[in-house]
């Protein structure tokens, strides 16, 4: 691990610059650079840089950042992985964490195993190219499936021999432990104590990570051993650096080219990927026949929210593109379907097209998945069971997609092809949605999650607008526009000084900046940010004490989400014209910041006395319950008629 000093000097050096000029040709324009954006294709340049700002902009897709978070973005590196790149860059030489014993065995074993793994994948490859057995037989085969050399190269195929330890031996001879050649699942041992290959007289198709480093294989039976072999694929186990649930074929290679066209195409097998690469076709990867998990949906969600499913057209190629799609429409992601005709998959298509006519025909023949679901399910049944059973997985899946607009276009859509009434499937939408939000409150309560209001109850659903809406006001998971411009003040500002003497419980002189009055004045009423990331970034700023400003450190964060957020904050400080900015004075701030504060709290004591209001209907009988509520209602009243008067508002009760 980095320690903070050696960050701290990285974030300081960084030029944006220099960082940004090694991958995009900048100009002179003004006091800024400008270039074509390498996030979108465009022919204006629309992508600023600002060496005073130490960021960079792009006005045409809204992306850009730090250099770190440039880095992260356009390489698709780690938050370590892009301060390495800039600490080699700038010379600095990093200084490492001290660890645990245990922690050093660990990192020790980790790094062992990416070190075998690679030595494999090139043991494998060497077989493939250098060997006659491996020429003969292993490159025969590629050859026989149409695969060039410099596709073959790209995806670092390679061929294990026919001997059922010839890997473990030469590993040994190499001074590679057994250990690991276990671990990595490599070989397997024997209950006599044999070492034996898992993939001999296979075809290997290395796994790479998001990051490059080899983490897995899979082997593939040669056609003329497939007779009778029901397992045509052998793949790695579950290990230490390689989980199924984590990891996707051809992600690595595929990256770049899904961020450029902002689509990524999923399919099931090694070949298809590697065949659509051939074909001229780069976005695309492969979940090998698993269920997609939310670690992998969320892999990709980095690099886009539009994926097209490519699968076969017969009936299991249709299980297979139902598999885990509520999944990703709870993700946010925006989901197409292609079935390809009878007799052909994306392995086979590509290696009849060109990647002209590939896309061509994804482009005439993809179906919006919602659409695709209702032609499936519904085409010719008449049977009113299933018709309604059909109905209801369908607005079920309607149900789990987060945007209201886009579900309120779909229930509209289904109405209009489905022919039934649209407040019918609304009501039906809201039961599923008011379902999910039940099970995640009893996860909440089941993990003792502590929120600064009442927990969520008496949702009432708005069947003219197709989405919940709560009796607490707002969306129940959403976050408010006070949430939101109040955490803008801690990213913009956070370090501004409000008062430079201020005395604390224990008697000590302090200055207080934005971030401590902030912090200070939620607490005193025990209020906290329903978006539990604007929780966390709260705290992080509470405790910071480097020396970078600290922008700076939220921005350049680790944690992906809190570095979006606070970029983006960042960011909308410098879209205004340099003539129309205008810096504002810490008086300013401060009666900002304290009118937002004000207009926070009153909004959560509405919320509370509504709440509050409702609960007192549902307990009528209950005397003991009553007189407790009313108490609460009545401080809750007195706190609310107080804060309004402070800022001179009228509140009636």
């Amino acid at each position: 691990m980095i320690d903070r000093q050696t960050i701290d000097k990285i974030l300081e050096a960084a030029n944006i610059v220099d960082v940004v000029g090694d991958f995009v040709t900048l100009r002179k324009a003004g006091v800024n650079m400008k270039g074509l954006c390498p996030f979108h294709n465009e022919k204006t340049p629309s992508f600023v840089v600002s060496p005073a700002k130490n960021m960079c902009h792009c006005f045409g897709c809204g992306k850009g950042g730090t250099p770190v978070s440039f880095l992260m973005e356009h390489e698709q590196m780690t938050y370590p992985e892009a301060l390495r790149w800039l600490a080699n860059k700038y010379h600095i030489e990093i200084v490492e964490k001290k660890y645990t014993a245990e922690e050093r065995q660990q990192q020790t074993d980790r790094e062992s195993m990416f070190i075998l793994n690679e030595w494999a994948m090139k043991y494998f490859e060497n077989t493939l190219y250098n060997n006659v057995d491996g020429r003969a037989v292993g490159m025969q085969y590629l050859r026989s499936r149409g695969f060039r050399d410099d596709i073959i190269k790209k995806f670092h195929l390679g061929y294990a021999l026919n001997g059922k330890s010839l890997l473990a031996e030469e590993a040994m001879k190499q001074g590679y432990q057994e250990k690991y050649l276990i671990a990595t699942g490599l070989c397997y041992k024997k209950d006599n104590g044999d070492v034996c290959d898992r993939y001999y007289g296979r075809v290997i198709f290395p796994w790479l990570s998001v990051s490059g480093k080899v983490c897995a294989f899979g082997g593939r039976v040669l056609d003329s051993r497939t007779k009778g072999v029901q397992q045509k694929y052998v793949n790695s186990p579950e290990s230490e650096i390689y989980h199924k649930g984590n990891e996707l074929y051809g992600i690595f290679q595929a990256k770049r080219s899904i961020v450029q066209h902002d689509m990524v195409y999923m399919v099931e097998g090694y070949t298809d990927v590697v065949s659509m690469h051939q074909c001229g076709i780069e976005n695309v990867v492969a979940n090998s026949g698993t269920a997609l998990s939310k670690h992998q949906i969320r892999l990709l969600h980095r690099f886009t929210s539009n994926i097209t499913l490519l699968y076969d057209g017969d009936e299991a190629g249709i299980h297979a593109a139902l598999r885990g799609t509520d999944m990703l429409l709870e993700e946010g992601m925006n989901i197409r379907v292609v079935l390809f005709p009878d007799g052909d998959d994306p392995d086979s298509f590509a290696r009849k097209h060109t990647a002209e006519e590939y896309q061509k025909f994804i482009d005439n023949n993809s179906q919006d998945f919602i659409a695709f679901k209702i032609h499936l399910l519904l085409d010719g049944v008449t049977d009113p069971i299933r018709k309604a059973e059909a109905i209801s997985s369908i607005v079920e899946s309607v149900s789990k997609i987060d945007d209201s607009i886009k579900r309120s276009t779909y229930i509209k859509e289904c109405s209009q092809r489905i022919g039934i009434n649209e407040q019918a499937l609304i009501a039906s939408m809201n039961r599923f949605i008011h379902t999910h939000i039940e099970e995640k409150e009893k996860r909440a309560r089941s993990n003792e999650a502590v929120t600064s209001s009442q927990p969520p109850r008496g949702e009432e659903s708005d069947t003219h607008s197709g989405h919940i809406v709560s009796s607490r006001g707002g969306s129940v998971e959403g976050t408010s526009n006070l949430e939101y411009l109040i955490m803008r003040e801690i990213v913009q500002h956070g370090q501004t000084v409000l008062f430079n003497d201020v005395e604390t419980t224990e008697g000590k002189r302090i200055k207080l900046d934005v971030v401590h009055f902030i912090d200070y004045d939620m607490k005193e009423d025990d209020m906290q940010f329903r978006n539990p990331t604007y929780n966390r970034i709260l705290q992080m700023a509470v405790e910071y004490e480097g020396s970078v400003p600290l922008t700076t450190f939220l921005v350049n964060n680790p944690d992906i989400e809190i570095s979006r957020i606070a970029a983006d904050m960042a960011v909308e400080r410098y879209h205004l014209s340099k003539y129309l900015e205008q810096e504002s004075s810490a008086d300013e701030i401060y009666r900002q910041v304290r009118h937002m504060l004000v207009d926070f709290k009153l909004e959560r004591f509405e919320e509370k006395i509504t709440f509050l209001k409702a609960e007192l209907k549902e307990v009528s009988g209950d005397l003991k319950r009553t007189s407790s509520i009313l108490n609460e209602l009545n401080l809750c009243q007195q706190q609310r008629n107080m804060l309004a008067k402070d800022v001179g508002k009228n509140i009636l009760k």
